[in-house]
């Protein structure tokens, strides 16, 4: 078991996403222990791959490998840990999504992945997503926290439009909203109400902890 579970490690660590998918598949046919599965194999991967990351030693190229090779097999996994009986339990749910007139998501990838390592559910709604569509998935998944990302500045103002949707729609105060992407700043952030900014994986890992730490101490 160790051996495989080095091996889960190893595939996202070095962003090999076939073997990634293929060890997925096989923690399913042999029924592991899916919590063993992410907690001491794909998981530890990414975590070393951002602390790698962040000690300078990995460069960005190695990261969106490794996010994508974790995204991977999460693909395969995700069904099966949605079930009370995988043993995995969230910290909270986060809708991700590029903002509608945007196909760029290496970034959002990125920060999902490194979320997942922490222990949350992600939602990633993938990238050129309408409002619509995301207000929808927000009715319909609850999240504790929504990301928008933008990575262009003409699409910046769909992150101001979607906040503005939800105070509409009467559900902003229910869920978190951060923002991130290029061109967008704290000063961005304020502006348009969101709950905060990030503009890395670490420090958005670091400021979804924070907000909803926050919101269980007030609870």
């Amino acid at each position: 078991m160790k051996e495989l579970l080095n091996k889960m490690r190893v595939s996202v660590l070095e962003g090999e996403e076939e073997d990634a998918v293929a060890l997925a598949k096989q923690a399913l046919a042999e029924k592991l222990d899916l919590k063993t599965v992410m907690d001491e194999g794909f998981v530890l991967g990414i975590r070393e791959a951002g602390q790698l990351y962040a000690e300078g030693e990995y460069y960005l190229p190695d990261l969106v490998c490794s996010a994508d090779a974790m995204k991977s097999a999460l693909a395969i996994l995700d069904e099966a840990l949605k079930k009370p009986a995988s043993g995995f339990t969230s910290k909270g749910k986060i809708v991700m999504t590029t903002v509608q007139g945007d196909v760029h998501d290496i970034g959002k990838i990125i920060v999902g992945a490194m979320l997942t390592a922490v222990g949350y559910e992600i939602y990633d709604l993938g990238s050129d997503v309408p409002n619509v569509v995301v207000l929808e998935a927000i009715y319909k998944i609850k999240p504790d926290v929504v990301g928008l990302s933008a990575l262009l500045t003409t699409t910046m103002v769909e992150q101001k439009n979607i906040i503005e949707d939800l105070k509409v729609a009467g559900t902003r105060n229910g869920v978190k909203v951060i923002v991130g992407g290029a061109p967008v700043t704290h000063e961005w952030a304020n502006k348009i109400g969101a709950d905060g900014y990030s503009d890395d994986a670490i420090s958005a890992v670091e400021l979804v902890n924070r907000l909803l730490l926050r919101e269980g101490m007030k609870a």
